[in-house]
């Protein structure tokens, strides 16, 4: 696991400390030793997670945390807060403010490296989800942004898994005012709980009675519906050895008895809140990327998604020396069939096109309707017999067998196909497809119904 990790502390004894832990983990650390040079070092380049200290002179940690967060730039990235201060409210302060977790000094390395791989894996899925939507003009995150602002956390679905009753309601009763709460005090019966529910939280006694409490984490991450479902632990001190297994098994967070009321609620808030705004995140991803990035004929990705991937997609194989390959296919003579049948025969012969381009490429691969009955394929990490297999497979298809054109008529259709690869660092997006599409013509030229490639 690697990352680029910032450490925020005015005392340089501290920032060697903590820069030789993580190096020792093959992190990739920055450093800064005041809030206002932390918030330009985010703001002017990419970082994965913050290590903050809270007391620095002019700007303390509570005061850089809450301007990150308010920053849409840096909203998204997980900030630890490191701090001497262990009173409850302190603590408080600091989710309220929206840090993802805090340690207490002077640090343990066995939670640092737990709540920081933790935090890690945070990132790495906020940032899937952000790389999507940036392709997709960034419309739907840009909508996640506003709906966040506006996600309440209150009545919250909560589910306590603890053998101990007298506990569970303790628990039970510190949540219960702003909150649905339910216990289930057998923790064999875990996942027949959550089947079918919709719980947006489980808080999990380490001390379960006769069982593992890492067995029901487990069993829960096993259901589709409840894979990201966020979990608290509940844990003793002597604990910390399995609450640092389950860190790295995916559960969220932890919390050490004797239960805080105000830090738990903290911790619950925080959950929720992201549990919600993943929710939103993945919703409106979905949506928006449906109206925004897809033609609606035929299902695929339309020109202008395509144009905009295209580019990321070159500069990461160039930068990482991977191959990668585009096609670009026209259907045959396809003026012809919507002359002589008409224009609704002539668009049921692209959707089922479609569907057969994408039942012949793989999951990987890029398929989009370019214009008219012209279609691209962009392969990554494929080289030229790769492409040639492909491109081969997906030209048979549609020649060996007939399309439907209504009464029982059927249209012979073929398709001519070129392919260019990326083959130096002078490409660029315009002259991958150029070349693709010089290809495409020589196909079109020799006789249609086969596979060219860029003779350059």
């Amino acid at each position: 696991m690697t990352a680029r990790i910032l450490i925020v502390d005015d005392i340089p004894t501290n920032v060697r400390l903590l820069e030789a832990r993580l190096s020792a983990e093959y992190f990739d650390v920055v450093t800064a030793s005041s809030g206002q040079e932390a918030l330009d070092i985010c703001e002017s380049s990419d970082v994965d997670m913050v290590l903050l200290d809270v007391m620095m002179p002019v700007m303390d940690g509570f005061e850089v945390c809450r301007r990150l967060k308010a920053n849409t730039r840096t909203h998204h990235v997980p900030v630890l807060m490191i701090t001497a201060l262990d009173q409850p409210s302190d603590r408080v302060k600091g989710l309220d403010v929206g840090a993802d977790d805090f340690l207490t000094k002077p640090v343990d390395d066995m939670q640092l490296m737990a709540r920081v791989k933790s935090l890690v894996r945070l990132k790495s899925l906020t940032d899937e989800l952000r790389s999507r939507a940036v392709t997709g003009q960034q419309i739907a995150i840009e909508d996640s942004f506003r709906a966040m602002d506006k996600i309440n956390v209150d009545n919250g679905a909560i589910l306590i898994v603890d053998t101990d009753v007298r506990h569970a309601e303790r628990i039970k009763n510190y949540l219960a005012p702003g909150h649905r709460v339910d216990v289930l005090t057998q923790p064999a019966d875990a996942v027949f709980q959550v089947t079918g529910a919709q719980y947006e939280l489980a808080l999990i006694a380490m001390a379960l009675t006769d069982f593992d409490p890492l067995r029901v984490c487990s069993q829960i991450r096993t259901l589709e519906h409840t894979r990201n479902l966020p979990i608290i632990l509940v844990a003793d001190d002597a604990d910390r050895p399995k609450v640092v297994r389950a860190l790295d098994l995916g559960v969220n967070d932890f919390i050490m008895r004797p239960v805080e009321r105000n830090e738990l609620a903290a911790r619950v808030r925080t959950q929720i809140r992201r549990q919600r705004y993943a929710t939103e995140l993945r919703h409106s991803v979905n949506q928006t990327m449906a109206m925004a990035v897809t033609d609606d004929m035929t299902g695929l990705y339309n020109r202008r998604y395509f144009e905009r991937h295209l580019g990321g997609m070159l500069n990461k194989a160039q930068t990482q020396g991977r191959d990668m390959a585009l096609m670009i296919l026209d259907v045959d003579h396809f003026k012809a069939v919507n002359d002589t049948y008409g224009h609704d025969i002539g668009d049921a012969v692209l959707r089922e096109f479609a569907i057969r381009l994408k039942r012949n490429i793989r999951g990987v691969d890029l398929a989009c309707r370019f214009g008219g009955e012209e279609f691209v394929v962009l392969m990554p990490d494929t080289d030229v017999r790769q492409a040639e297999s492909i491109a081969e497979r997906v030209r048979q298809s549609v020649a060996e067998r007939s399309f439907e054109a209504g009464a029982g008529r059927m249209i012979g259709v073929t398709v001519s196909v070129g392919v260019a690869l990326n083959e130096s660092l002078s490409d660029t997006p315009e002259t991958l497809v150029k070349r693709a599409d010089v290809a495409l013509y020589r196909a079109k030229r020799e006789g249609r119904n086969r596979v060219v490639f860029d003779a350059a």
